[in-house]
């Protein structure tokens, strides 16, 4: 049974397919038209002598020569497109299952392995297009041999029709190894791919507690794993092509042996002779043919597996499909939340507010800003805007009216103005409130200065501030700040703090951060400890009369 993935490839370009499957049969049938009509050459003009009957075939081989040349090249042309368009489409529906607001499918992934899946999975996938039609071909021309031999002698034309069936069940056999060990081979190349990208990402990290031989480490023995995976599928392919070349091999050989004794008996003419000796011959390319297509499908098969358990990935949340209504009220709402550290958390975060939240337990701040960002189902209780559940919302629509900026959020390859996006007068108010106008004012060409991947050409206060100037110009009815502010300097974290509270006004705005600049310019402050609220009050209150408040802010 096909996976759903080979399925979305070969029917998505079922005529893409049929097209390629019917010109390269035509190649397949001229192709054993060759023989047959060299034989009727040798009978009917050669032993004759006739140069009328001569001049007539050979105009007959020519055409016969013009029409397989020409249909193997649009028929490999057609499955080419069909191969490359199947490999993209795989590619767009992994890249939207991958960013769907519901998520679940990067759960146990590392980002490298989504992208060798989305990447050489999905072409290996598609690449099976492109030989689907020369295995149908095959076939056809099985076929064509196995009849042009019945009217040459019916014992050749039996042997091949009742023998073809037990050898690509042979086939199909030998190819069961290479696939388990081409899903194997999939699979540690994409751990390696994932390790790579998740090393090089922390490489300052890294560098900066002297972890660099722990990680050359890791990687080395990441990569010997998915070589000695490589060179497992490797000897599965080879012991594979050198089986089914032996197969074929006998099998032609009795065929032209039973030929031979024929010709013998005088059961065959010369020329019948030649041609059975030729298609004989003519039937080694189909049969190895066969042997590549098995090949390309035991592998494409590993890949689809694959694809498919991203793709049929559980959500990470639920969806619902209630609308937000225009003017939805920006309040937020906390009912008795359990999720991880969070222990029936109650919290009400009124239209306009700007909310400080702090914690000093990390775990309890990523489960809080996880929860309110929709990026995991709360084991109890609910998440609540203007009263209503998260959970009735689509989850994308939900997001356009609560933002939230994780501490570690990327940047993208592009211009600074590209990252921040909007028009250039939301741009430039975004740059100026998170303070990022003094970071464009010192790069060569301003806003327009290209970004590196990740935005690895910043400092982190540089990609932090540009970060932010990204959740301002959304200018969403709630945003939700974590840490916004740990990488850049107290004289800057103040004028974010004054510029953030005017240019949030009239918003909701929470700030889960233990930065006292921040604070100050809150409305109010929730003190959380131990997964739940343990003082509310201003910053300035809770300093004065919480001791664990004022050690955790201050320390």
């Amino acid at each position: 049974m096909l996976d759903s993935a080979l399925r979305r490839a070969i029917h998505g370009q079922g005529r893409r397919l049929s097209s390629a499957s019917v010109l390269a049969s035509l190649h397949q049938g001229c192709e054993a038209a060759v023989p047959v009509l060299v034989g009727v050459v040798i009978d009917e003009a050669v032993s004759t002598g006739s140069q009328t009957a001569l001049a007539v075939l050979l105009a007959a081989l020519a055409a016969v020569f013009t029409a397989l040349s020409l249909s193997y090249r649009f028929a490999a042309r057609i499955a080419e497109r069909a191969a490359e368009h199947a490999a993209h489409e795989l590619r767009v529906a992994i890249t939207n299952r991958v960013v769907d607001p519901c998520g679940g499918a990067e759960t146990g992934r590392l980002p490298g392995a989504l992208v060798s899946i989305a990447t050489t999975d999905a072409r290996k996938v598609g690449t099976l297009n492109g030989a689907l039609p020369f295995g149908i071909a095959a076939l056809a021309g099985i076929a064509v041999s196995a009849v042009a031999l019945l009217r040459i002698s019916v014992p050749l034309g039996l042997l091949v029709l009742l023998g073809t069936p037990p050898l690509l069940w042979l086939s199909h056999l030998v190819g069961r190894p290479l696939e388990r060990r081409s899903g194997a081979e999939a699979e540690r190349a994409a751990h390696a791919s994932g390790v790579a990208a998740d090393l090089v990402a922390g490489l300052r990290v890294l560098k900066g507690i002297g972890a660099e031989a722990a990680a050359v480490a890791r990687y080395r023995r990441t990569s010997r794993d998915a070589l000695a995976a490589t060179l497992r599928a490797a000897r599965a392919h080879a012991g594979h092509d050198g089986a089914i070349l032996a197969l074929t091999g006998v099998f032609i050989a009795v065929v032209a042996l039973v030929g031979a004794h024929l010709a013998a008996a005088g059961s065959l003419t010369v020329g019948g002779l030649v041609a059975a000796v030729g298609l004989a011959q003519y039937l080694l390319g189909p049969f190895q043919i066969i042997a590549w297509v098995g090949g390309q499908l035991a592998r494409a098969r590993a890949s689809a597996h694959r694809i498919d358990a991203v793709l049929s990935a559980r959500p990470a949340v639920v969806g619902g499909t209630r609308q937000l209504p225009p003017g939805t009220p920006a309040e937020l709402g906390l009912r008795g939340l359990t999720h991880g550290t969070l222990r029936g958390l109650d919290l009400r975060v009124a239209p306009g507010t700007l909310l400080g939240v702090v914690t000093a337990e990390q775990a309890v701040a990523d489960d809080l800003v996880r929860c309110l960002g929709r990026e995991a189902e709360p084991e109890g209780g609910a998440v609540t805007v203007g009263g209503v559940p998260v959970t009735e919302f689509d989850p994308g629509l939900l997001r356009r009216c609560v933002l939230t900026a994780a501490h570690d959020a990327d940047l993208f390859e592009g211009s600074v103005a590209d990252n921040v996006g909007g028009d250039p007068a939301t741009v430039h108010t975004a740059l100026t409130a998170s303070a990022a106008d003094e970071v464009v004012a010192a790069l060569p060409d301003g806003a327009h200065t290209r970004v590196a991947e990740r935005g690895r050409s910043l400092s982190g206060g540089q990609r932090q501030r540009v970060a932010l100037a990204r959740a301002l110009a959304r200018d969403s009815p709630v945003l939700v700040l974590h840490d916004p502010t740990t990488a850049v300097d107290a004289v800057t974290e103040a004028r974010i703090a004054t510029a953030l509270r005017d240019a949030r006004a009239g918003r909701t705005t929470v700030l889960v951060t233990t930065s006292p600049a921040l604070l100050a310019v809150t409305d109010r402050v929730v003190y959380l400890r131990d997964g739940r609220v343990h003082a509310d009050g201003t910053h300035a209150a809770l300093l004065a009369g919480d001791p664990a408040y004022r050690a955790a802010v201050l320390s």
